[in-house]
């Protein structure tokens, strides 16, 4: 059972990496939740792939640094649907 965590962590903090992806993005792709993303990439990678970790953290860095953006964009483009609706 655990090969099959580790493994997981692995195949997540690739695909964190390549695709610069958000936890949420990870969890929708690999069908597991946003908590099980986050304790896979940050607890059990650390333990088994230092480099692999440090990168991701990197990435997740990245986008909670650019979270408070993307929320201003999707707010902006809620009302500006909200006004050509009506």
């Amino acid at each position: 059972m655990k090969n099959l965590v580790e493994e997981r962590a692995v195949e997540l903090g690739r695909y964190i990496v390549a695709n610069n992806a958000t936890v949420r993005a990870a969890a929708k792709q690999y069908g597991v939740s946003k908590s099980t993303v986050h304790t896979d990439v940050s607890r059990r990678l650390a333990s088994f792939d230092p480099l692999l970790c440090e990168q991701v953290r990197a990435v997740l860095d990245q986008n909670k640094a650019q979270r408070h953006i993307r929320g201003g964009q999707a707010t902006k483009r809620k009302y500006h649907a909200a006004e050509n609706v009506g």
